[in-house]
């Protein structure tokens, strides 16, 4: 698959029987935060800056900490993500200063998916352009919704007009385009959800992710709802969207090949998949969060202290140490997500036949209720009960004593 200046677009052949062995040992990705917005989202809670001042700053800290970092990166790269924040703030030069520094300091791969967030103001025909000369090959535009009244309640720096052009634009210059919706918003019908997916699907986007509106503490949409602002989150609600999203989606074919990502075949998001199958990525700028498969670390949620710290050659980080039972944990968490679930095998190659035998004992109460599937060594959340699946995960856990 190649965006339309040539570059290649990795596919991932048979996604639908995907699992864990499929990727190497040594996969590596890459996450660079750009943290600037245009304006505040209501529900965001994410670290970003509506100041532009010190945006030439963050660029050259981000490349000073990618080359202070490039020895924790043994293996090949094979994606590379803008995530934030705005990456489509970033001019082409900013954009292109990265990209030298990284193909100067690390291995990628040749068919790496690159993928950058955007907003739909952002993306003039102009702009698009500019991003499809640059190593891009993978465009992630923020909709939200088609719809003005959902887009002011949250606050967003686009109207419906502008979320349709976008995308229209967007498939002049790249085949992998992914959106991203979200559900459960106050105020919103059954009626309306459905009107947002026929309008998704008319756009014939490859990859749709959606999201249900969580209410974070410390933000705007928390505080407009303790104030009787804005009604609060139906939950019940919330699950009717997603039941709807499952069944429109399916009848459309795309794969639900994890809790919140569908795709056609061909195009899953290579970034998640490696997200939920716990492999290692370095997390680049502000805010960002690493992981090696033992370690987890963090940057400072703080522009001007990073950008300090890396002058210095200093590493703005915490790190924590994951035990083993954290490992267990995440590991049945992020695999009950995907489609396939979680592999009893690869339980007792990678904790022991200990965690093997307990995971199946807790699993016995959701087998009993038809919430869990055991299924050729597999472990699957079943159709009924998928929007419990955190719930059930949890359940799962193993609790030290």
């Amino acid at each position: 698959m190649r965006n339309k200046n040539g570059m290649m677009a990795e596919k991932i052949k048979n996604p639908q029987n995907i699992k864990t062995s499929d990727f190497e040992n040594n996969w590596h990705g890459l996450y660079l935060h750009i943290p600037f917005c245009k304006q505040a989202c209501h529900y965001c809670d994410f670290h970003f800056s509506t100041t532009m001042k010190y945006k030439s700053e963050l660029v050259d800290a981000l490349c000073q900490e990618l080359i202070l970092r490039k020895e924790e990166v043994s293996g090949i790269v094979k994606t590379i993500y803008f995530g934030g924040g705005t990456p489509s703030l970033l001019t082409f030069a900013e954009l292109n200063q990265i990209f030298q520094c990284i193909y100067e300091n690390y291995s990628v791969a040749e068919s790496a998916e690159i993928t950058l967030e955007a907003n739909p103001d952002d993306l003039s025909e102009e702009k698009i352009n500019e991003l499809s000369k640059t190593k891009i090959n993978r465009l992630s535009i923020g909709v939200q919704s088609f719809f003005e009244e959902d887009l002011k309640l949250m606050n967003r720096a686009h109207n419906a007009e502008e979320a349709i052009k976008s995308i229209e634009l967007a498939k002049k210059f790249f085949d992998n385009i992914s959106i991203d919706l979200i559900y459960g918003i106050p105020g919103m019908s059954n009626a309306r959800w459905k009107k947002n997916l026929e309008i998704a699907l008319e756009t014939n986007v490859p990859h749709i992710s959606a999201y249900a509106l969580t209410v974070e503490p410390k933000t705007a949409l928390a505080k407009f709802i303790k104030t009787g602002k804005i009604k609060s989150v139906d939950d019940e609600v919330a699950q009717q969207h997603f039941e709807i999203l499952t069944e429109t989606l399916d009848k459309a074919g795309m794969d639900h090949y994890e809790f919140s990502n569908f795709g056609k075949p061909g195009f899953f998001s290579q970034n998640n998949l490696a997200y939920w199958h716990g492999k290692k990525y370095l997390g680049i700028g502000p805010a960002a969060h690493s992981y090696n498969g033992k370690l987890r670390s963090w940057n400072i949620a703080n522009n001007n202290k990073y950008i300090k710290s890396i002058q210095q050659n200093e590493l703005p980080h915490e790190t924590e140490i994951l035990s083993k039972t954290d490992r267990y944990n995440e590991f049945v968490m992020t695999h009950l997500r995907l489609r396939e679930g979680i592999s009893v095998n690869d339980i007792e190659d990678k904790f022991g036949i200990e965690k093997k035998v307990y995971l199946l004992e807790q699993a016995q109460t959701y087998l009993k209720q038809d919430l869990l599937l055991l299924e050729s060594g597999f472990l699957k959340i079943t159709k009924k009960g998928k929007f419990l699946s955190d719930g059930i995960a949890a359940g799962l856990f193993y609790i030290e004593e």
